[in-house]
């Protein structure tokens, strides 16, 4: 199941949108994005205007639960990786670092194998950043993103 709620600081979350858009880019994707393994939506990059996200996320988290417990049937820690080929577009999922989802839609414009190259290289990064952001999480000395707004602060913003 789903791990300890992330707190998202703008640096990392820059770092993750970066590596998002570029990802778009180089796989020539239609849209990227990352969710976490509740279904909260973290990042997205692409044409993705016309599509509900929201429900994205929260049926991608439910997919990755449900080969979960496949995963455990046949006694695997978990499937990584999944694809979904459709008619007109195709899906590719990974887990990243046991904590997101990595989600990649890409029509005829792509290939399987061009996503899946650029998938590991931008799993890596963001496996890289992931790590920085929960030992920031950890670290005593870091204030936490909320820390600084105070009872008034939320009391003036219900009175305006």
């Amino acid at each position: 199941m789903a791990g300890p709620q992330i707190v998202m600081y703008e640096e990392e979350f820059n770092q993750i949108q970066d590596v998002c858009e570029k990802l778009v880019q180089d796989a020539n994707a239609i849209v990227v994005f990352i969710v976490d393994k509740n279904g909260q939506l973290i990042s997205t990059a692409g044409e993705y205007e016309n599509l509900d996200t929201t429900s994205l996320a929260s049926l991608t988290a439910g997919n990755i639960a449900a080969t979960g417990g496949m995963a455990k049937v046949l006694k695997e820690n978990e499937f990584a990786t999944q694809f979904h080929e459709g008619e007109h577009q195709n899906i590719h999922i990974q887990i990243v670092g046991q904590r997101v989802i990595l989600v990649v839609i890409f029509d005829e414009r792509s290939s399987l194998g061009l996503v899946r190259l650029r998938v590991r290289k931008a799993n890596q990064a963001l496996t890289e950043i992931f790590e920085r952001l929960v030992e920031k999480m950890q670290d005593p000395n870091t204030a936490a993103p909320l820390e600084e707004i105070t009872d008034d602060d939320i009391d003036n913003l219900f009175n305006d």
